[in-house]
C-alpha cells in the first residue's frame, strides 16, 4: 500500500537540499555566530546569507527587517505584544473569528488580565471578512490590528494589502499571520503597508523550531525574550543556525519552484472536481476564488466527526479533520463554527511532493468511504463511525479491506 501525504497544511516534508545545507552546521561549522573568531565568523556569514534568501522570498526592502525566531506562534505573540508595548496609549486589538489559536488565545488571555478590549470581526460562509465590521472596529484607541493572510483549514486568502492600507490611516499598527501563505504565492512585501509578518519553515519544506518574523524598518519594537544582543537586540538567545540555514535554503527552494503553483492547483481543482462529481452532498469550503492553490476543504453532508481521515489514514493516506461537531472528544473547528459550515469536513492539502497517482487514489477509494459512513447511524458522533465500521463479522465489512 503506497502511501499518500495530503496534509501540508500541517507540515511539509524537509526537502533534501534543506537537510544537506544543515548538515555541515551539526558538525564541522558548529561555531557560536557571535564568536569574534574564525569558527564563529563562517556561521555568522551563513546566517546572513539565510537572511537574505528569506528577503527575496517575501519581498523585504531590507535582511535586516527579518528576525529569525522559534516559529510561527512565537513571531505572533511577539508581534501583538511589542505593538501593545510601544503603542501604550493604545488598548485595543483588532483579529478575526477564524485566527490561528496562536493569535486567538493570546488575545483572550490579554483581554482576560490586561484589560485589553479585542474586536472579533466575523466572516461569511466562504470565510471571508466582513470588511464593514472591520471598518467601524477601526479607531484611533486599535494598537495592532492581526490578521491571516491564509486560512490554515479552507485556504481563504484575505485581502491584508488593502487592509493594511486602512489600519494605518487610524495610526494600528498591521500583523499577519502568513504561515500559509509564505511559499505558496508571490510576496512583495516592501510594495505594502505591512508592518509585521510571521513564517514558519516546516510549512515550506524547511525544518521544524525554526521560523522569522518580519519587522519593517521604522516600526517601533520590543523584544519578547530578553537577554543577549542577538538578532539585533530584537531577540536573544544563541541562534539555532542549523534552522536558520535549513529555512534559507527551503526560501530559495520556494521561491525556485514557485511556478510549480498552476500545477499544484491543476491537481487541487482536480480532486475537487472527482470528489464533487464521485460523491453526492459534497461541497466546498472556503473562498471560491481567493483560495490557497494546494488547498481543499470539502464538506460531507451527514457525516460528523474525524471519521473520514481515521478511513483513510488506515489506507494510508494522510490528511486532516475539519469539524464542527460541538459534541464528542475531538474539539470543534471553530473556523467551520464562524463560517456556519457544514460537519463532516476533510482537508487536503498538497505541496511540490505530490502528484496525479496521490489524487487517484483518493477518487478510487473516497466514495466508498463516505458511502459506509453514511450508512452508519452513530457516524454522526465525533469519532464514533470509523470505529463502527470495523465492528461488523469479519473483515469484509471493513473499508480498508474492500479498497486495499
Amino acid at each position: 500500500m503506497r502511501p499518500v501525504y495530503l496534509d501540508n497544511n500541517a507540515t511539509t516534508r524537509v526537502d533534501p537540499a534543506v537537510l544537506g545545507a544543515m548538515l555541515p552546521f551539526f558538525t564541522e561549522q558548529f561555531g557560536n555566530p557571535s564568536s569574534m573568531h574564525a569558527y564563529g565568523a563562517s556561521v555568522a556569514e551563513a546566517v546572513r546569507k539565510a537572511r537574505r534568501q528569506l528577503q527575496a522570498l517575501i519581498g523585504a526592502g531590507f535582511e535586516d527587517e527579518i528576525i529569525f525566531t522559534s516559529g510561527g506562534t512565537e513571531s505572533d505573540s511577539t508581534a501583538i505584544l511589542s505593538a501593545l508595548e510601544v503603542m501604550p496609549g493604545r488598548t485595543e486589538i483588532v483579529t478575526s473569528a477564524v485566527e490561528h489559536p496562536a493569535v486567538l488565545k493570546l488575545c483572550a488571555h490579554l483581554e482576560k488580565t490586561r484589560g485589553v478590549k479585542v474586536h472579533i470581526i466575523p466572516v461569511d460562509h466562504h470565510g471571508r471578512l466582513d470588511l464593514d465590521a472591520y471598518r467601524t472596529a477601526l479607531t484611533p484607541q486599535v494598537a495592532i490590528v492581526s490578521i491571516m493572510w491564509a486560512n490554515s483549514e479552507t485556504g481563504t486568502i484575505f485581502p491584508v494589502v488593502e487592509l493594511a492600507d486602512l489600519a494605518r490611516e487610524v495610526g494600528a499598527l498591521f500583523h499577519t499571520d502568513a504561515v500559509q501563505a509564505v511559499g505558496r504565492f508571490p510576496i512583495e512585501l516592501k510594495s505594502t503597508a505591512i508592518d509585521m509578518l510571521s513564517l514558519s519553515a516546516h510549512k515550506l519544506h524547511g525544518p521544524k523550531g525554526i521560523g522569522a518574523l518580519y519587522v519593517r524598518r521604522g516600526v517601533r519594537f520590543s523584544s519578547l525574550i530578553k537577554g543577549g544582543h542577538q538578532e539585533r537586540d530584537r531577540r536573544a538567545g544563541t541562534e539555532n543556525t542549523p534552522g536558520i540555514v535549513g529555512l534559507g535554503m527551503a526560501a530559495e527552494l520556494a521561491l525556485k519552484f514557485m511556478d510549480e503553483t498552476t500545477r499544484i492547483k491543476w491537481l487541487r481543482d482536480r480532486l475537487e472536481n472527482g470528489i464533487i462529481q464521485r460523491i453526492p452532498n459534497a461541497s466546498i469550503n472556503g473562498d471560491p476564488q481567493e483560495r490557497l492553490p494546494n488547498t481543499a476543504n470539502i464538506g460531507f453532508e451527514g457525516i460528523e466527526g474525524d471519521a473520514i481521515p481515521i478511513v483513510l489514514s488506515r489506507l494510508g493516506i494522510a490528511c486532516s479533520a475539519g469539524s464542527a461537531c460541538a459534541s464528542g472528544s475531538m474539539e470543534p473547528s471553530h473556523v467551520l463554527i464562524a463560517m456556519n459550515a457544514a460537519c463532516g469536513a476533510v482537508r487536503f492539502s498538497l505541496s511540490r511532493d505530490n502528484g496525479e497517482d496521490d489524487v487517484d487514489r483518493v477518487l478510487e477509494v473516497l466514495p466508498a468511504i463516505i458511502e459506509k459512513l453514511r450508512a452508519v447511524p452513530s457516524a454522526g458522533l465525533c469519532g464514533r463511525g470509523a470505529e463502527h465500521l470495523h465492528s461488523g463479522p469479519g473483515p469484509s465489512g471493513t473499508i480498508a479491506d474492500a479498497h486495499s
